[in-house]
C-alpha cells in the first residue's frame, strides 16, 4: 500500500522537518488541510476553477501516428493544454484557496522551468493577492519568457543568487522568507516535495490527472486500466497526480523518467533514483543527491523543472519498494525525442516532457498494449533551447526506431 500515515510518511520517505520558527505554520495545514479541501464550499469553488478557468478536463489524445510507430497505443494526456500550459495551475488554484481559508494575505513560491511560477502569479492575480516568486539566477536566463509572464501577471520575481543558482536554491530562498514571514504568508510549493502534508496535499490536488485518465480510457478503450503510464519527475507533481488512482492496483506500470543529464555518471546529471541515497532536503526525508559527508551534490539537466537533486517522498517510497521503475533520459535523447514529437504529432512539449517520450524507446511496452503519456507541459518556454539545438549535426531528426 502507498497511503501516507499520519505522521506524513510513505513507508520510510516523508515526514517534517522543520525550523521552530514555521512549526506552528506547518501544524496549522497539517491539522486542517483534509478539513478544509473535503468541504462542500472547497470542492465546489476547486471543481468550478478547474472547470471554467482553468480548462479541465484536458483531452485523453490517441496519437496514432505515434502509435503506428512503437506498434502500442499511446494516449497522452494533454496538460499542456490547461490555462498556463502545465499541470500546474492544478495546484495552485487548489493552495490559493486553502491559503484563504487559513487568513493568509501573501503567497510566496519557488519554480524551476517557471511553470509553477506562472500558475502561481495567475492565481493571485485571480484572487488578488501579493505574490513573490523565487527563481535560479541561471533558470530566469533560460527560461526568460516564463519571468517576463509573472511579471506582466504582477508577481515580483526574486533571483536565487547562492549556490547553482537553480531550483533548488529557489526552494532554499522561499524557506527563509516563510520563516521571516510566518504569520500572513502562505508557501505555495509546486511539487510533491517538502514537509508533510504537502507532498500528500499537492498529490490529491493533481489526482484529477488519473481520475480523468480513467474515466476517458474507459470511454475509449472499455477499460479504465492501461498497461503502463510513464511521467517525468524532477520533484513529481505531474507523476504523482498521473499515478495517483493507479497506485494500488500493480497491473499497471508505474514509470518515472528522470534527467541524465549528460549521463548518469558523468558528474552532470539530475538522476536521483541511482545517484541518490536516504536523507533529508527541504523539509521532509527522500532519495537525495549528496557527498559521503551530506553535502547536496548540485544537479544538472536540460531541463530547468527535472534539475533537482532529489525527488518527492511518494516517488522515493514507488521506487524503492519496486512499485515504480524509473528510467533515466539523457539531455541528447530528450531533444530527438521532442523534435520527433512535433514532426510526427504536430506537438510541441515541455523539455521536462521530452523526457517522457524519450523513455517510451526503453521502457520494454509490448506490442499491443496501451499506454499514456502525461503530457504535462507546452514547450513555448523551451523554444529558444530546442532552437539552439536545430542545426546540431549530431541531433538526429529522423525516426528513432525501425518501427517507423
Amino acid at each position: 500500500m502507498t497511503a501516507i500515515d499520519e505522521k506524513g510518511y510513505y513507508g520510510e520517505f516523508g515526514g517534517a522537518f522543520v525550523p521552530e520558527m514555521l512549526f506552528a505554520n506547518i501544524e496549522e495545514l497539517r491539522s486542517r488541510y483534509i478539513e478544509i479541501i473535503q468541504s462542500a464550499d472547497f470542492q465546489s469553488e476547486f471543481k468550478s476553477l478547474l472547470r471554467d478557468y482553468a480548462g479541465r478536463p484536458t483531452p485523453l489524445y490517441l496519437a496514432q501516428r505515434l502509435s503506428d510507430h512503437y506498434g502500442f497505443a499511446i494516449y497522452l494526456k494533454r496538460e499542456d493544454l490547461l490555462h498556463t500550459g502545465a499541470h500546474k495551475v492544478n495546484n495552485t488554484i487548489g493552495q490559493i484557496l486553502v491559503a484563504q481559508r487559513l487568513g493568509k494575505t501573501r503567497i510566496i513560491a519557488e519554480t524551476g522551468a517557471g511553470q509553477h511560477g506562472v500558475a502561481t502569479a495567475t492565481v493571485c492575480a485571480l484572487m488578488g493577492m501579493p505574490c513573490v516568486v523565487y527563481m535560479g539566477e541561471v533558470d530566469m536566463k533560460r527560461q526568460a519568457p516564463n519571468v517576463a509572464r509573472m511579471r506582466m501577471l504582477g508577481a515580483e520575481v526574486r533571483p536565487a543568487l547562492s549556490g547553482s543558482r537553480t531550483l533548488k536554491d529557489a526552494t532554499n530562498e522561499a524557506i527563509r522568507d516563510w520563516i521571516n514571514n510566518p504569520e500572513d504568508t502562505h508557501y505555495i510549493i509546486g511539487s510533491v516535495v517538502g514537509p508533510h502534508p504537502f507532498p500528500d496535499m499537492v498529490a490529491r490536488f493533481q489526482s484529477v490527472i488519473s481520475e480523468e485518465i480513467q474515466a476517458q480510457l474507459q470511454q475509449h478503450t472499455g477499460s479504465p486500466r492501461p498497461d503502463a503510464i510513464l511521467a517525468c519527475v524532477g520533484g513529481g507533481s505531474n507523476a504523482a497526480g498521473a499515478f495517483y488512482h493507479y497506485l494500488n492496483d500493480e497491473r499497471v506500470r508505474l514509470i518515472a523518467v528522470e534527467a541524465a543529464g549528460k549521463g548518469v555518471h558523468s558528474g552532470h546529471s539530475a538522476a536521483t533514483s541511482i545517484l541518490g541515497t536516504r536523507g533529508i532536503i527541504h523539509g521532509s526525508r527522500t532519495l537525495l543527491m549528496q557527498t559521503p559527508d551530506g553535502q547536496i551534490t548540485e544537479p544538472y539537466s536540460i531541463s530547468a523543472g527535472l534539475d533537482y537533486p532529489g525527488i518527492g517522498p511518494l516517488h522515493a517510497h514507488l521506487i524503492a519498494t519496486g512499485r515504480a521503475q524509473a528510467i533515466p533520459i539523457t539531455d541528447e535523447d530528450a531533444l530527438q525525442a521532442a523534435f520527433f514529437l512535433a514532426r510526427t504529432e504536430g506537438i510541441i512539449p515541455a523539455l521536462e516532457t521530452a523526457h517522457a517520450f524519450a523513455a517510451l524507446d526503453r521502457a520494454d511496452i509490448l506490442p499491443g498494449q496501451t499506454v499514456v503519456v502525461n503530457l504535462s507541459g507546452r514547450g513555448d518556454k523551451d523554444l529558444a533551447a530546442y532552437m539552439e539545438h536545430f542545426e546540431d549535426p549530431d541531433l538526429k531528426l529522423a525516426p528513432r526506431s525501425s518501427r517507423f
